[in-house]
């Protein structure tokens, strides 16, 4: 904790992400570093504080603001959060009304939460972008929780997509997992707005486009496809595990769209 404190130079930047993000939930250890800064360190936050505190006393009172604006990335995220809403409803009208072409319902679900999971990650929505990176608690768990509320914000209307067009929930689910998984997976290596838009490309070239040129739902998106798309969605999931295991508190700027 004293060559932390003082900054020395054989403490490598794994520690001191690893230390700080200890120092966030224990009491004890911040007094012991509060104990092992030099006295000029200790003097100088002594005044730091008693400055800030003073300009707080002496200052306005906190602007009232609407709770929307204090959502940042929630806020940001909400338009593509409605765009994907939008266009699955869109695909389930469309199919319910031209039901001879294949389902679009099915041929658009796996991609329809790569934008918002994008957009939840990406740094010119996220208005404390430079602090969230800084952060010991950032990188994967961040991006996880965040993708688990996109998930839990997408996959109701896919639901109700499914059930307007009697789909088996298992045919549009673990497509939805399986590729938001390895959006999450490839964002280790090329940033996830990057994985989300080659993953979108994609799937639209191999498969939407052709499946309405011919007519027919592709194999993979069949009834008898369900245990492969389970095994990939678990294998990637467990990628995604692996790596957030290996490095908890390492800032991930692979994440981040350069």
């Amino acid at each position: 904790m004293s060559q932390y404190a003082s900054g020395g130079a054989d403490v490598d930047d794994t520690t001191i992400w690893a230390v700080e993000a200890h120092l966030e939930g224990c009491a004890a250890c911040r007094a012991v570093l509060t104990d092992a800064a030099d006295p000029g360190t200790r003097d100088l936050l002594d005044r730091v504080a008693d400055g800030i505190a003073s300009g707080i006393a002496a200052g306005p009172g906190p602007v009232r603001r609407h709770r929307l604006l204090r959502t940042g990335v929630a806020a940001r995220v909400l338009p593509w959060l409605v765009t994907a809403t939008g266009l699955m409803l869109a695909a389930a009208l469309f199919e319910w009304t031209f039901d001879s072409l294949p389902s679009l319902v099915l041929l658009i679900a796996p991609v329809a939460p790569l934008l918002p999971v994008a957009a939840v990650w990406s740094r010119r929505l996220d208005p404390a972008w430079e602090l969230t990176a800084t952060m010991p608690r950032t990188g994967l768990p961040l991006l996880m929780r965040r993708t688990l509320g996109v998930l839990s914000a997408v996959i109701p209307v896919l639901a109700v997509a499914g059930w307007f067009t009697g789909h088996s929930p298992g045919l549009w689910l673990l497509p939805v997992l399986g590729f938001t998984a390895g959006a999450l997976a490839l964002g280790t290596v090329v940033g996830v707005d990057r994985a989300a838009l080659v993953l979108a490309v994609a799937w639209s070239a191999g498969v939407v486009v052709p499946s309405l040129a011919d007519g027919h739902l592709p194999a993979i998106l069949t009834g008898g496809s369900l245990p492969g798309w389970a095994l990939t969605t678990v294998a990637l999931t467990a990628v995604v595990l692996v790596q957030a295991r290996r490095r908890p508190h390492d800032p991930h700027q692979n994440l981040l769209h350069r």
